[in-house]
């Protein structure tokens, strides 16, 4: 049976982070099947920050929907996923999921996901974190969501920003139970 994850993309900085997980996810094919969507920001920091256009961006998906298209299967409980990843999150989102304002699908697909108590991981971009983005957050956590921020870790031993990149990736995997390339686990 294949399972679905929903991957949304907001318009923070870390657009080479959604880039790297739908790459990962391409090894499971046939397994899991992957729904993105991205709102109007994140085609935008896109182009800022990888060198890859929308239409190379949405081939990297097995199924994209339309930020502004509420009607779209991920917006139903009744349609199983495996849960959803919001990487980037931007602030705008995390306060949009937060509060409950599902005015676009991705906001809608993640609130779907905390309300069918499914995995919601968010990937929350921005330096430093105002008191409102920690209160955001930490509301965000109790209501069952599992926050990862991109963090730098140095254990692995980082060579390059793919390598920090690759890291966070395997932790977004990882609370699927998937394994990515390239990530070390602490020995």
């Amino acid at each position: 049976m294949v399972e679905r994850l929903v991957i949304g993309m907001s318009g923070a900085s870390g657009a080479p982070l959604t880039v790297v997980l739908l790459k990962q996810l391409k090894k499971y094919q046939g397994r899991i099947e992957t729904h993105l969507v991205y709102t109007r920001g994140a085609e935008m920091t896109l182009s800022a920050e990888t060198d890859l256009n929308i239409a190379q961006l949405r081939e990297l998906a097995d199924v994209v929907h339309d930020c502004d298209d509420i009607g779209a299967s991920i917006a139903s409980g009744s349609y199983r996923t495996m849960g959803m990843v919001i990487v980037p999150c931007s602030m705008k989102t995390l306060a949009g999921i937060v509060s409950g304002y599902s005015e676009n699908l991705l906001l809608r697909a993640a609130d779907v996901t905390l309300k069918e108590r499914r995995k919601l991981v968010v990937v929350p971009r921005e330096c430093p974190f105002g008191t409102i983005h920690l209160r955001n957050l930490y509301d965000l956590s109790t209501y069952g969501a599992v926050v990862i921020p991109p963090v730098l870790s140095y254990y692995q031993g980082p060579q390059s920003i793919d390598d920090c990149t690759n890291h966070i990736v395997g932790k977004i995997m990882d609370q699927f139970g998937l394994e990515a390339d390239g990530y070390k686990r602490w020995e």
